[in-house]
């Protein structure tokens, strides 16, 4: 297992399913300023204060060190702390996520999304 980078904030990504392999490609592509990008059966779980179950359930944002700790969010929250790091309109989008009644329909939607990703198309294993 790797290490992500100790100094900035990690999105950690179920590595086994092929949509959030597309969907981690795709912020590494699209995104003018992204954090390190990490499959969770790739890294040290345990330093980033995460565990296989979180995981596997769902994306996890995990903000630079502060204060020798890291505020960890996940779900459709780690999408908007994405969003928020990304800059430019992306803030807007991922700030918009998080006041309700916005953030309330974007709980729903990924819950929506991460309980049917096996249906969406995604990159095969090894992509």
């Amino acid at each position: 297992m790797t290490g992500p980078d100790a100094t900035g904030p990690v999105l950690v990504y179920d590595g086994a399913c092929g949509f959030c392999r597309r969907c981690a490609a795709w912020v590494r592509r699209r995104l003018p300023r992204h954090p390190t990008v990490v499959a969770w059966q790739d890294c040290d779980l345990a330093a980033l204060g995460l565990t296989a179950a979180r995981c596997s359930a769902a994306l996890q944002w995990v903000d630079a060190p502060r204060a020798g700790a890291r505020r960890i969010c996940g779900g459709h929250l780690a999408v908007a702390a994405l969003l928020r790091h990304a800059g430019g309109p992306w803030r807007v989008v991922g700030l918009a996520m998080t006041v309700p009644p916005v953030s309330w329909l974007a709980r729903l939607a990924y819950g929506w999304v991460a309980r049917n990703r096996h249906r969406f198309r995604g990159l095969p294993p090894g992509d």
